[in-house]
């Protein structure tokens, strides 16, 4: 049965504006409950409590400088979990990424013993494909050896979500509904994301709170803002791009020119030297005579 509510269309905002995706989440504790099952690949029956832990007040403006759009999460009162959007390819996810689990890697209270630290993990739903060498669609990453492979620490991983890559799910991605996320993030229109979440509670929630969020004036202003930032970050990186490469090929073509100079004179050097050897040898040819 169709919901009353539904709505055909574009959808004002998809859930990969951070804004959006990290409002959607807030104000939808089950919502965040059933992508965190799917994330860390719960069974229906394992018990879960999530607990948001840097909350913000929604609609109110924010510095695009200093808006840190991760949903940092307590799970079980025994582990740490980031999530976090990140459409924009700014060359530094990597630094970014092992930045931001450190920060919550470094979660004991004064005096406690750095066995009692509780892991970290960190999730990126990236629209880009982090190593273009090796496509993956659900990846993850954690300190081991470098010879033999074995696991360093199991408490700090690092894994991306890449929703270009979603039809490289395994069977497993699959099983746990990851891939159903990921398109339900990158669907476009009210008639594929209502699709998408008819069979699911969890999705039918988070569908209901971009629903809720998008008719309200004030988180529609942000999401736009977000979109304009990332816009305008995108043109200036596009600028600095093209004003680095112009210097390039004027450091090149100066360099070629260089080169070429310092050719003509080892060229000429190396005549003068055959001349002057010219004349020793023709000098000595006179005397000898």
């Amino acid at each position: 049965m169709r919901n009353n509510n539904f709505t055909t269309g574009k959808l004002p905002f998809t859930l990969t504006n951070d804004y959006l995706f990290r409002a959607v989440f807030q104000t939808r504790p089950k919502a965040l409950e059933g992508l965190c099952r799917s994330l860390l690949h719960l069974l229906p029956n394992d018990t879960i409590s999530v607990t948001l832990q840097n909350p913000i007040e929604l609609g109110k403006k924010i510095d695009n400088k200093e808006f840190i759009l991760d949903l940092a999460i307590l799970i079980n009162d025994s582990q740490f979990l980031n999530l976090e959007m990140q459409v924009y390819h700014d060359k530094n996810w990597i630094e970014r990424s092992i930045s931001y689990t450190s920060r919550s890697f470094d979660n004991l209270n004064h005096g406690e013993a750095y066995d009692k630290v509780l892991p970290v993990t960190h999730i990126g739903f990236l629209n880009f494909t982090l190593f273009p060498d090796y496509p993956e669609f659900y990846a993850g990453y954690q300190l081991m050896n470098e010879k033999k492979f074995y696991v360093y620490s199991d408490k700090f991983r690092i894994s991306v979500v890449d929703l270009s890559q979603i039809e490289l799910a395994t069977e497993e991605d699959k099983t746990y509904g990851i891939d159903l996320w990921a398109r339900v993030f990158s669907a476009t229109t009210w008639e594929e994301i209502e699709m998408l979440a008819q069979n699911n509670e969890y999705l039918q929630e988070t569908v209901s709170g971009v629903r809720q969020l998008t008719a309200e004036e004030q988180i529609r202003q942000q999401c736009q803002a977000r979109e304009d930032y990332l816009y305008w970050e995108r043109i200036k990186a596009a600028e600095t791009r093209r004003i680095m490469a112009e210097k390039d090929a004027i450091i090149a073509e100066q360099q070629a020119e260089l080169t070429a100079q310092q050719a003509e004179l080892t060229a000429q050097q190396a005549e003068l030297e055959e001349l002057r050897a010219f004349k020793a040898a023709h000098l000595n040819n006179i005397r000898t005579n």
